[in-house]
């Protein structure tokens, strides 16, 4: 679908990934038992009768389960997202997308590009065939959000809110409004069509797309751990025998760690692991205390060795390190 206007709306560029927003079940009433990625985005677009005669080009990127998003996806929807943007004529970007990996694709594009025009991913947390579906709605919104002329950066639409892609989280299984911002709260909320403005648009630096990995060429492999009662260094000896480059561990509470497995992680540091530490909590920020006349502080001077992530989620935190990785090694 393709069509170049010279004046209204500005063109957006709809790339599809999958996700529940294009699955089907044989059986209408069935939410679950459901397979994702089944829908192309072009038919998904060529559904809304709102958006006929409307400047719009589609392009399928991948058609997957989000829980099976991988590098080799995010390299070639990062490569795309430039691409377009890089389009005098393109005003925004649309993705469709599944829910389970969202914060993270999410994340990692606005970490990578920092786009100075709206990129919207979208999903749906019902399949097309419910009788709940959410997808065409959250679909009409993101294009409200694209073709907003003074937005930029990576942003997700669902259930009419709006979230900033460096604040975004799945707090519900289940629900229809699934997804906060923690903290934060949400950027805007899209209401009959027409966008009401909370707060700024997300806002980063760059890391650049030409820092990626050549296709077929190694990442940096990052992993996630978690403190628990009772819990063991066995991951991290055997994570760091097996050569990761990065561990994230989710703390308890305010980024804090099992003492056995604090020491695993301050030892996999000195052995030159990249470690970052957030908290598992989906609320708030891990904060370090502040170091008295000796250079420690209350938590004690190996967690002070770990480098905090600050609000992000355990799986943020995970993009995030390997983007570091990934610009370290380019220099």
């Amino acid at each position: 679908m393709q069509n170049h206007l010279l004046s209204g709306p500005p063109l957006v560029v709809v790339l599809g990934t999958g996700g529940t927003i294009a699955g089907t079940s044989a059986r209408s009433g069935d939410d679950i038992g459901y397979t994702a990625g089944q829908i192309g985005a072009a038919q998904m677009v060529a559904a809304l009768p709102a958006l006929t005669g409307q400047p719009i080009e589609v392009e399928q990127i991948a058609q997957i389960d989000s829980k099976d998003m991988s590098v080799a996806v995010w390299r070639a929807l990062a490569l795309a997202v430039a691409r377009h943007l890089a389009r005098p004529e393109v005003g925004g970007i649309v993705i469709t997308h599944g829910t389970d990996t969202l914060e993270e694709t999410a994340y990692f594009l606005q970490r990578l590009l920092a786009p100075a025009k709206p990129v919207v991913l979208v999903a749906a947390m019902r399949p097309s065939t419910s009788l709940q579906a959410d997808g065409p709605q959250n679909l009409l919104d993101a294009f409200t959000v694209a073709r907003q002329l003074d937005a930029s950066g990576v942003v997700s639409v669902l259930a009419g809110r709006v979230h900033s892609a460096l604040d975004l989280r799945k707090r519900h299984t289940y629900r229809l409004d699934a997804f906060g911002s923690g903290d934060a709260g949400a950027v805007a909320e899209v209401e009959s069509g027409r966008l009401r403005l909370h707060r700024g648009w997300p806002s980063s630096a760059a890391i650049g797309v030409e820092r990626l990995p050549a296709e077929g060429a190694a990442w940096p492999w990052v992993e996630v751990v978690t403190s628990h009662a009772d819990a063991r260094r066995h991951a991290v000896d055997a994570l760091r025998v097996a050569g990761v480059d990065g561990i994230v561990v989710a703390g308890t509470g305010n980024g804090s760690i099992h003492v056995s497995l604090e020491a695993a992680l301050v030892e996999a540091r000195a052995a030159g692991v990249a470690v970052l530490r957030c908290t598992r909590c989906l609320g708030g920020s891990v904060i370090d205390a502040a170091a008295d006349g000796e250079g420690e502080t209350a938590i004690g001077a190996h967690e002070t060795a770990l480098v905090s992530a600050g609000s992000l989620t355990p799986f943020q935190a995970r993009v995030e390190l390997m983007l570091r990785l990934l610009a370290a090694r380019a220099g």
